[in-house]
């Protein structure tokens, strides 16, 4: 029982991050680890994030920008923070729009899940099967209403794949009215937002 006290309480650091206890590093174990990469926790184990292009990074700010100017009270958006899904897994989505009613704005950490509105992902080369299969089961399983894939399509043109939930399966489809989204982005949820996406393409 000792050495399991032991190591239910070790804690990850720069020296042990790659070597996960037997049952997975939890929340609580990687909580303020500082490593020279960006990284996130996926089924208890230190995932780090690959490097991604210009295009992406640009595109995530873009849309960023615009959910911000057309968001309504109370939600909130923001890139790049984790989201708690559960004591072995946050994972760091591109955007997420969330409610902070009741939240501490000066300890927040990972956003809790059932606040969240809104998951976007901009797809790139090494995130392919995480964006387009693992997390939208993972988020449609913990009810996010609606997730959105962005991808490059054949002719470098943006293609916003949006999708909603269903409450009785747990499972995204696609939403009924623009199912994927060119040129412009126009939908009702989580609130209403018009997005040209010709002009976030392009220096």
């Amino acid at each position: 029982m000792g050495a399991a006290m032991i190591a239910h309480r070790q804690q990850a650091n720069a020296e042990n991050w790659m070597f996960p206890p037997s049952g997975g590093w939890t929340s609580s174990q990687v909580k303020g680890l500082d490593l020279p990469f960006d990284w996130e926790l996926v089924d208890g184990v230190i995932v780090a994030r690959g490097q991604t292009k210009f295009w992406h990074n640009d595109v995530r700010d873009g849309l960023l920008e615009a959910l911000k100017a057309q968001r309504v009270q109370p939600l909130k958006v923001t890139a790049e923070q984790c989201v708690l899904v559960d004591e072995y897994n946050t994972p760091k989505p591109d955007i997420i729009v969330f409610d902070p009613t009741g939240l501490d704005y000066f300890e927040l950490e990972c956003i809790p899940l059932d606040k969240l509105s809104l998951i976007v992902e901009v797809v790139s080369p090494g995130s392919r099967q995480d964006d387009r299969v693992r997390k939208p089961a993972l988020f449609a399983a913990h009810k996010v209403p609606c997730y959105w894939r962005v991808e490059l399509d054949r002719d470098q043109k943006l293609a916003v794949h949006e999708y909603w939930l269903n409450a009785d399966t747990l499972a995204y489809f696609p939403a009924p009215m623009h199912p994927v989204h060119h040129d412009k982005l126009v939908t009702r949820l989580p609130f209403p937002i018009e997005i040209d996406l010709n002009e976030l393409l392009g220096f």
